[in-house]
């Protein structure tokens, strides 16, 4: 029996997604037999692998690094799972979306600050005008509300995929 490729990605968000998958604590050592973790904020890998079966999003599309990741999570993804509020709807990361992105980096790094008065430009991702929500950038396959999403939630979706399922997740999770 082949192992489930599994990834998980990391966008503009608090990585509360993340830690609630954590959560499932000693219900992923049942799953570890059936699936291999290929990306992830606890992966050594640099690069988005190609044949992932499943990959959960965490976080709204905030840059032009989340978009450029997200549109290969997709391309390289048989199916996408938008995990989380801030993937769902964009929640917090969309607070930003009333302000301009360079007026809103010159109040951060300029105006609100003693030191260095200058927005960086090494290292730094380039904002998009917007933060969005996963699916208005790609095609999304699920949606998995909550901020984040119980670990028995989470738990449920991988053990309905890894059945051939798609998950009935009525009544297992809500918004906030």
């Amino acid at each position: 029996m082949s192992r489930a490729r599994i990834a998980t990605v990391w966008l503009d968000g608090c990585s509360g997604c993340h830690m609630s998958l954590l959560d499932l604590d000693e219900a992923l050592i049942g799953l570890a037999p059936k699936i291999e973790l290929v990306f992830g904020p606890l992966v050594d890998a640099q690069e988005f692998p190609e044949g992932v079966d499943v990959t959960f999003v965490e976080g709204a599309v905030s840059s032009h690094d989340d978009l450029r990741l997200a549109q290969t999570v997709r391309a390289r993804s048989r199916f996408v799972v938008a995990l989380g509020d801030c993937a769902v709807t964009a929640n917090v990361p969309s607070m930003r979306n009333q302000i301009p992105p360079k007026k809103l980096l010159e109040r951060i790094y300029v105006d609100g600050v003693n030191v260095n008065h200058r927005v960086p430009a090494d290292g730094v991702p380039a904002l998009l005008k917007q933060a969005s929500p996963l699916h208005e950038v790609i095609r999304v396959d699920l949606h998995v509300p909550g901020c984040p999403p119980p670990a028995a939630a989470i738990g449920y979706v991988i053990s309905e995929l890894l059945a051939g399922r798609r998950p009935d997740l009525a009544g297992k999770v809500k918004f906030g």
